[in-house]
């Protein structure tokens, strides 16, 4: 069956209703919507974006908005020149925008960085010390992404095995802070693996209880949900520009300043310093402590209008598009025979874009490189810099994900099912072979862009199979 006419058939067995017109079409506008990707078997299609979770399209007012900068792009601070001025205006103001879109207190620290795993770096270079000794440990459950797990295990740090229910592993993190000596809980807002949402208010409220802070990992809940530090009481929250429809990767940390002021600075470097001798330093504090050298200030400014687009849609509408799309893939997939959806707990009702699946009897990087080279849809596959976590969920070798968001269309899920659905009737269109670790189709003959390297993009790319 040719991607590109779809057969009505198995279209047809995943639709018993006509989808809600939230769902059927893209919310908001995104780079890319309608790139032609080619098929193995000849011709081009739609390229189905599923891959949001790991970086989302731009917005198209956030590439407009970089297009009109770029010309007054300069070194900011210290410049007298016009650009350098410009540049150091919009720079300082993206920690205005930013600080207003998550709620943040008047004094609340903005701190850019190079992404959410290089945010929780710098705050873990912040934890209070008593008499050259940690004040307290991080607490932290077994469900995080890498980047809220590891930086923890260079200091004090207690973990928590998640319970199959969120009440119960709501109680088992207050058993352990009710212990005493957290000085730190770090929590994920939503899982990167499976979508499911975490209580942050009532998970900050405990932690305060306790005597202990709480920072919010929320790379993947910033761009499906609004949070508001400030009402839920939260310390510190970090997220990535690149999943939140802005490019270049810049990240972000926001909150309460006295940690931060007090930490060892991120990058030590021109302009994170008061006074710099030979052999001997004043460090600055405010952001400047932590943003030595010349930042990303695209990265920041982009990362800052795409928060501010965000923050105008209507909220009724933007979660009605996604558990539109989502149910619907969901219910498609379950129907499948062989295909399992996983979670983490059997209690959860609020999910973002993601959906977590395998299919039996099919490697989950075959899969994805079937439906990619076969059918013109893009996911994840593998274990998301989760391995705990896929580990306790019974998928040592991985599992794929589908991720979406407000560019996304009904559509994309329907190419995803009807793609699954031929596999499991047909088998594989094409002849497969590992390279670097990952699966491409054999004798590979499709065009490139010509500034683009012609070959599958497998060098480099982590294997991702051994603990």
């Amino acid at each position: 069956m040719s991607t590109a006419t779809f057969n009505s058939n198995i279209i047809s067995s995943f639709i018993d209703e006509s989808p809600t017109a939230a769902a059927a079409r893209p919310l908001a506008a995104v780079t890319g919507a309608e790139l032609q990707a080619p098929l193995i078997q000849g011709g081009h299609v739609r390229y189905a974006n599923l891959d949001y979770g790991a970086s989302a399209p731009a917005l198209t007012i956030v590439s407009a908005y970089l297009n009109e900068v770029l010309p007054y792009y300069a070194s900011v601070h210290r410049g007298a020149g016009f650009a350098s001025q410009i540049s150091t205006s919009v720079y300082e103001n993206s920690r205005n925008i930013v600080r207003e879109f998550v709620g943040g207190r008047d004094d609340d620290s903005v701190i850019f960085t190079r992404n959410t795993t290089d945010s929780l770096n710098l705050l873990a270079g912040c934890l209070p010390h008593v008499n050259g000794q940690f004040a307290g440990e991080v607490l932290y459950l077994d469900i995080e992404h890498h980047a809220n797990l590891l930086p923890w295990q260079g200091v004090p740090h207690r973990s928590v095995v998640a319970e199959s229910t969120l009440a119960g592993t709501v109680d088992k993190i207050e058993a352990e802070l009710a212990q005493g000596g957290i000085s730190l809980l770090a929590v994920t807002g939503a899982s990167n693996v499976t979508g499911e949402i975490l209580p942050i208010a009532r998970l900050a409220s405990l932690a305060h209880q306790y005597g202990a802070r709480i920072v919010v990992d929320a790379a993947q809940l910033a761009p499906h949900r609004r949070v508001n530090i400030a009402e839920a009481d939260v310390d510190y929250i970090v997220f990535s520009g690149h999943k939140l429809y802005a490019p270049f990767g810049a990240g972000v940390v926001v909150g309460r300043p006295d940690w931060l002021d007090a930490g060892v600075p991120h990058l030590a470097g021109g302009g994170a310093v008061r006074e710099a001798r030979l052999d001997s330093v004043s460090w600055a504090t405010g952001p400047a402590r932590h943003e030595g050298g010349s930042p990303n200030v695209l990265g920041a400014a982009t990362l800052a209008r795409a928060t501010q687009v965000l923050a105008g849609l209507d909220e009724d509408a933007w979660h009605a598009h996604e558990a539109g799309i989502r149910s619907y893939l969901v219910e498609g997939l379950e129907a499948i025979d062989g295909v399992t959806v996983h979670r983490i707990f059997s209690d959860s009702e609020d999910t973002i874009g993601v959906v977590n699946f395998s299919v039996e009897g099919f490697d989950a990087g075959l899969v994805a490189a079937y439906l990619a080279a076969e059918h013109g849809v893009g996911l994840r596959d593998g274990r998301f810099c989760a391995h705990p976590l896929l580990k306790r969920l019974g998928l040592p070798s991985g599992s794929l994900r589908a991720s979406f968001g407000v560019g996304s269309r009904l559509e994309d899920a329907t190419r995803l099912l009807a793609g699954i659905q031929e596999l499991k009737r047909n088998g594989l269109g094409w002849d497969y072979v590992v390279d670097e670790g990952r699966w491409v189709p054999a004798n590979d003959h499709r065009s490139y862009p010509e500034w683009a390297p012609n070959t599958p993009g497998t060098a480099g790319a982590a294997p991702c199979t051994v603990d």
